[in-house]
């Protein structure tokens, strides 16, 4: 079944009919807000993992669990079976973790209609390959045009988004018809859409920002006040755009919505699941307890080991991601890494 069309340039269009299937697979908070603010108005179908979660969202009408007190609309049908989900859908939107973005694209490919809209709504680097998640999604389903997946990525905490609340966000593609057909299935009174040619940019800020919230609550755990906040997340950000730039993304990109925009949600929000991570890792805690007391992926987490990595292959200087990696997993004091810091050498501001 063919679901859309691009042909030529930037100027064609990508037609989603009304009555089109929308499928998005992931039902932890991220999926359950998208598919409680889409404009469409056909069918949305929200594949769940879990067999049980699927069942309790179906009954309850709203996902108790990841977005609770959210109605979700009537049109909205929960489904633990991929297939039936995917099934004549004319977009599908990726909404799972990146640590699990490689395993449902391959269950998924076989299934994909070649013509649909791909939207990636994840946001992380995969560990081992430093891949960002459209190129995981090109790389599983090989039947599908890389160039037109669209990166939906800006400062959207979940439960913002579904409470209506305005923001904006930014779908970025190298093909502008398909990030015009991703603007024209969100973009409502509560939620305004941009569109962005540098996927590569889009992703990676969305991504390595995680990193600099995980240092911005460490900031607060330890008490500090707003000047150590503002000062970690500018330096972070310097950091993050020094290291997109040199994977091939523009560094405007890093300074707009997906960038700075983030970063400062994600930054000082306690409903940040990566500045709860940095909370609790100033107060003494665990990085195993406080993500068992999460109980949600912390995608900054994983970040930071391939951030660093790509760091290292890279050669940029990256002293402060260096330092929560230090924290997170060499078992660095939270102070003396903090003092270590502070005492490197002096330097231009670049």
């Amino acid at each position: 079944m063919k679901t859309g069309a691009v042909s030529g340039g930037t100027s064609d269009s990508f037609v989603i009919e009304p009555s089109a299937p929308v499928a998005i697979l992931g039902a932890g908070s991220w999926g359950t807000a998208l598919a409680s603010v889409l404009q469409h108005s056909g069918p949305i179908r929200l594949w769940a993992r879990d067999r049980t979660l699927a069942d309790r969202i179906r009954t309850d009408g709203e996902n108790a669990r990841y977005l609770p007190g959210i109605p979700l609309p009537d049109r909205l049908t929960v489904t633990h079976d991929l297939a039936s989900a995917l099934a004549d859908a004319a977009v599908v939107v990726f909404a799972v973790p990146s640590s699990g973005m490689a395993a449902v694209a391959g269950r998924a490919a076989p299934l994909l209609d070649a013509g649909a809209l791909i939207v990636s709504a994840a946001k992380g680097i995969e560990e081992e390959s430093g891949q960002r998640m459209s190129e995981i999604i090109a790389r599983e389903c090989t039947n599908l045009d890389p160039d037109r997946i669209v990166a939906l990525s800006g400062p959207n905490l979940a439960m913002e988004v579904a409470r209506g609340l305005p923001t904006a966000t930014v779908c970025a593609s190298a093909t502008q018809a398909c990030a015009e057909a991703c603007r024209r299935l969100w973009m409502g009174p509560s939620l305004r859409v941009y569109t962005s040619a540098d996927i590569v940019g889009v992703e990676l800020a969305g991504a390595m920002k995680n990193v600099i919230a995980i240092g911005a609550g460490v900031c607060e755990g330890m008490g500090y006040g707003d000047n150590s906040r503002a000062a970690l997340m500018t330096r972070g950000l310097a950091e993050i755009t020094r290291l997109g730039t040199r994977l091939g993304a523009e560094q405007a990109t890093f300074l707009g919505l997906a960038g700075v925009g983030d970063l400062i949600a994600t930054g000082g929000s306690r409903l940040s699941r990566n500045y709860r991570v940095g909370l609790g890792l100033g107060r003494g805690k665990s990085l195993e307890t406080i993500l068992a007391e999460i109980g949600q992926v912390a995608e900054g987490v994983p970040t930071t080991r391939a951030m660093c990595r790509l760091a290292e292959m890279t050669g940029t200087d990256m002293p402060v991601s260096q330092a929560i990696h230090a924290v997170l997993f060499e078992g660095a004091p939270v102070i003396a890494t903090i003092d270590a810091l502070m005492r490197r050498p002096p330097r231009d501001e670049r």
